[in-house]
């Protein structure tokens, strides 16, 4: 789990094919003598492993299925992007609940600077919406941000100028293909709510069960 608070902006100073993935070599200012084999670091949002550290920095490897659904496809030398450490247990949630499992790649569609904010309107694949909610949490590029407007596919957010300075968003444009990961608390509520597979009991949440247990009047 991670917390969508950006530590450092890594850069890619490798990129090789490996079987149906990619092997990532990111340098960082993290303190990889801190950073076991096998630890888990979020990279633009993705959750990759740490196989191997050299000096200042560390190798993970892009499978297939990240390629596929993640901003990573492609991702030459010199690219620059957002690093997070997995959250220690008992540590301090400063942004939100994240998994580092990207739902979908958004596009930003606009992006200025207004006032001391840089607002940023993203536009997602239409199925994912139902998870967005207005002032809900919502994970872009590894950066947890508060969704402050919705329209239609598109949603609206403010980024602060703390975050402006830290990350790659202050300086984000139109166009550009985000990654896009929504609350896990909205998918796990959808799907408890959910009538069972097999019609059984559990889930499929409705105005009669709510007045059984005395929610409605």
């Amino acid at each position: 789990m991670f917390t969508g608070l950006v530590e450092d902006i890594g850069t890619i100073v490798g990129s090789q094919r490996r079987g149906s993935g990619d092997e990532l070599a990111i340098r960082t200012r993290i303190p990889l003598a801190e950073v076991a084999v096998g630890d888990s670091i979020a990279v633009n949002g993705a959750c990759l492993t740490a196989e191997r550290c050299e000096g200042d920095v560390f190798f993970a490897v892009a499978g297939r299925e990240t390629l596929e659904r993640t901003n990573l496809v492609g991702s030459r030398v010199g690219r620059q992007v957002h690093l997070e450490r997995a959250l220690r247990l008992g540590a301090h949630v400063g942004g939100h609940l994240v998994q580092g499992h990207v739902d979908a790649v958004g596009k930003v569609q606009t992006a200025r600077n207004e006032r001391e904010s840089r607002v940023i309107w993203v536009e997602v694949p239409a199925p994912l919406l139902r998870y967005v909610a207005e002032k809900g949490s919502i994970t872009v590029d590894g950066v947890s941000l508060t969704v402050n407007e919705l329209d239609g596919t598109r949603f609206r957010v403010n980024v602060v100028p703390h975050s402006r300075s830290s990350t790659l968003l202050g300086t984000i444009s139109a166009g550009t293909a985000v990654n896009i990961e929504v609350d896990i608390l909205a998918k796990y509520v959808e799907r408890m709510l959910a009538p069972a597979p097999d019609g059984g009991g559990g889930g499929g949440l409705t105005l009669e069960t709510l007045s059984r247990y005395g929610f409605t009047s």
